[in-house]
């Protein structure tokens, strides 16, 4: 049996039924502000493809990645650095 609680869909798969990933049932007035937000993001103009995905290896990169490798990969990449603001967001303990 494949693991439902793992993979990039498994959150949207789980919205979508309105099933947490314990069995319970998500509060419909969460799955509608939820709707909400992700919609008003639907319309919001992008700033470029690159930059988005660099957004998203810092995001999501730092919860996996320690942040010298992190940065040297960006760097390596011919992405920006990391910036201090993101190290104090993402690396502060």
């Amino acid at each position: 049996m494949t693991n439902l609680t793992t993979g990039a869909d498994a959150v949207d798969q789980a919205i979508a039924k309105g099933i947490d990933f314990d069995g319970s049932e998500i509060p419909t007035a969460k799955i509608d502000l939820y709707n909400q937000v992700m919609g008003l993001e639907g319309q919001r103009q992008r700033s470029g493809v690159s930059n988005t995905m660099r957004s998203r290896i810092v995001r999501i990169g730092a919860k996996h990645i320690p942040q010298d490798e992190l940065n040297q990969k960006l760097i390596d990449a011919n992405f920006a650095p990391l910036k201090d603001k993101e190290i104090a967001f993402y690396y502060s303990k």
